[in-house]
């Protein structure tokens, strides 16, 4: 069964010092009015809000805010730091995250002005908690790596292994599991060696649960009885709770009742100890479970309604998603069908909502990059328009003066500008010679672009001055009933020409993959037709998001994975198609797959194919200096392999 507990510890890195945390809260309250405007009084600001936010998080937070407006007053970057390091976790507390990470980027803008190496990873560290805490794991990896290496180059092991297990967490959302379990295995071997027992234990769950979601059940038992122990040892109830859930899961599957029960019945009492009722509704569901292995359909019955309970009381989607499935396996058990069914629909009426907030969730991130990308073009153009007016204020005042100054040798320094100006063009045929080369390969898609253009702004503008012009005459002719019908029917026609145009323009040269590079155009290609239903496509992509591929050569990939798309539709008649992109960093070799259900053919009919589809395909590939296999049998599908060194 899944487990809505997971468990995930993103802790922020803390510069508050430990100097006055002994002292209580009136002392240093005491110490508050004859302290001096300095980084003292910060460090004090900073203490007393430590010890608020225990009780008092309102408390807390004017405290802290005093800090940086004290801090940002004197241009103490330090404590700005500081400030944003504690503060940010009374704002993730808030579920305030686009906050957080708002100033968590500030603070590394801080740490590289003091250029502090340690500070720099920390800060780093905590851009990536704020991503994590928004659901953008892709961007919280980037960051928890890069902080990674930096800790790795100060020689800090321990918070190397913390950057590990963060990262295992973040494979374990991206679903790439065996990722995870590399990252698990190092921070595991660090902390055991180390003897950092609560650290160990949260570690061990992580790595169990990795193990767990690729069927390795018998390393993940085993690393959830190390986190139930650490958890035992360190008197860690949050950790003991989640290992007790973990190993009852493994013995359910194994349909080992008695230890399903053991286990799950101590997170129940454990739940209950700790006030805890979404640790209760998992509990609840897994001892449904077991009394529904054992056929015991009353009493399983009487544990899945009260963890349903919970579920609906904490609004837990997923929870519930699961109960209600379990409680229809309880009530067909009873002989109930037509309840059974009841529950079913229920089910599946959640689950179709959390893949509807799930799409939408990645549609607003999408968007959101978008107009985040926008905003900082528009910035950039901003800035440029600024830097080249000073520019030319400055270039005409010194203008000025140089006039008056070189006058007499208005005619040498003609000669030199001549000189140089024929010196540039020398310099440009040079140039124009080497990138001769280059133009040729380009041509094509230039030529895509370019005819893009004139579509859109020649014949799209032409159509629709014929539109106008048609309806303007359409006023002043006196039409009979079939000829008005005719007339309309032809303005429909020209309405649909120019959508027509206008998609044939934006298929010749996609903007995203401009924008947003090969994956991400890629996956919106195969978004589009998953969407129009002529088939269902699967993208796959693997270390595409590290690349940094030059623009010629992923408009060449994406027009040949766009043709190979193409046949499986057109000639293929395919249901279900598979496109793969694997990565290789170490040997900068790319390897794509395009697989179809489709009908098949004999490969031995490509060497005499006539079709300018498939020969765009070769040429393409051969412009890459890449390999081409073609597998396929009548009736048997088709799998392209292209491999291409990057």
């Amino acid at each position: 069964m899944k487990k809505s507990l997971l468990f995930l510890l993103i802790a922020c890195i803390s510069f508050a010092a430990q100097a006055q945390t002994a002292m209580n809260k009136d002392s240093l309250l005491r110490l508050l009015p004859k302290a001096k405007e300095d980084t003292n009084k910060v460090q004090l600001y900073l203490d007393i809000g430590n010890i608020y936010e225990l009780d008092d998080t309102k408390t807390a937070e004017k405290y802290y805010k005093m800090a940086g407006d004290l801090s940002k007053r004197l241009n103490y970057k330090k404590g700005m730091i500081k400030f944003i390091s504690n503060y940010t976790g009374i704002l993730n507390a808030k579920g305030s995250f686009d906050s957080s990470l708002l100033l968590n980027k500030q603070a590394v803008q801080f740490a590289k002005e003091l250029n502090d190496a340690v500070i720099i990873a920390k800060t780093t560290a905590n851009v990536g908690n704020s991503f994590n805490f928004l659901n953008q794991y892709e961007n919280a990896l980037y960051y928890y790596e890069i902080a990674k290496k930096d800790f790795d180059k100060i020689n800090d092991p321990y918070l190397a292994a913390r950057m590990n297990d963060l990262i295992q967490n973040v494979y374990f959302h991206l679903s790439q599991y065996e990722n995870g379990v590399q990252y698990g295995k190092e921070a595991v071997s660090y902390f055991k060696t180390a003897g950092k027992d609560m650290e160990l234990g949260q570690a061990s769950l992580n790595l169990a649960n990795n193990y767990q979601s690729l069927n390795n059940n018998a390393s993940a038992l085993v690393c959830y009885q190390d986190g139930l122990a650490m958890a035992k040892k360190t008197g860690y109830k949050a950790l003991e709770l989640a290992s007790l859930i973990g190993i009852g899961d493994i013995y359910f599957h194994r349909y080992d009742t008695e230890s399903t029960r053991k286990y799950y019945e101590a997170a129940l009492t454990l739940s209950k100890q700790l006030n805890n009722p979404e640790g209760e509704a998992i509990a609840g569901r897994g001892m449904a479970l077991h009394f529904l292995l054992k056929k015991d359909f009353k009493t399983a019955k009487n544990y899945i309604s009260a963890s349903l309970k919970l579920a609906d009381s904490l609004d837990l989607k997923q929870e519930k998603f699961e109960g209600l499935k379990v409680m229809s396996g309880i009530l067909f058990g009873l002989h109930d069908v037509v309840a059974a069914e009841r529950y079913l629909d229920s089910a599946t009426l959640i689950e179709n909502k959390l893949r509807g907030e799930e799409i939408q969730n990645k549609t607003l991130l999408l968007e959101k990059k978008f107009e985040t990308a926008k905003k900082e073009t528009q910035i950039k153009l901003q800035q440029a328009q600024l830097r080249q007016k000073s520019n030319l204020i400055y270039f005409l005042i010194a203008g000025a003066i140089a006039l008056l100054v070189i006058s007499l040798l208005s005619y040498r320094n003609y000669r030199h500008r001549r000189k140089l100006q024929q010196a540039k063009i020398d310099e440009l045929e040079t140039e124009k010679q080497l990138t001769a080369t280059e133009a040729v390969l380009k041509g094509e898609e230039q030529e895509r672009t370019r005819l893009a253009k004139d579509l859109h702004d020649g014949l799209g503008g032409m159509l629709s001055g014929i539109k106008y012009s048609l309806s303007n005459m359409k006023g002043n002719l006196i039409l009979t009933p079939d000829n008005a019908l005719a007339f309309e029917r032809s303005m429909d026609m020209l309405d649909s020409s120019i959508r027509e145009m206008r998609r044939v323009a934006h298929n010749m040269m996609p903007e995203i993959l401009v924008r947003y590079g090969l994956d991400t155009a890629l996956k919106e290609f195969c978004n589009e037709i998953n969407q129009s239903g002529v088939l269902a496509i699967n993208y796959q992509s693997v270390g595409m998001n590290k690349v940094a591929m030059e623009q010629t050569t992923a408009v060449a990939v994406y027009r040949i994975v766009q043709e190979l798309v193409n046949n499986s539709i057109k000639h293929a008649y395919a249901k279900n198609v598979l496109v793969q992109l694997h990565l290789s960093e170490q040997e900068r070799l790319l390897a794509i797959t395009v697989e179809d259900d489709g009908n098949g053919f004999d490969t031995a009919a490509l060497n005499e194919a006539t079709g300018m589809g498939w020969q765009n395909i070769q040429n393409r590939v051969e412009f890459l200096k890449g390999k081409l296999d073609v597998q396929s049998a009548p009736n048997k599908g088709t799998s392209v392999m292209i491999e291409i060194t990057i």
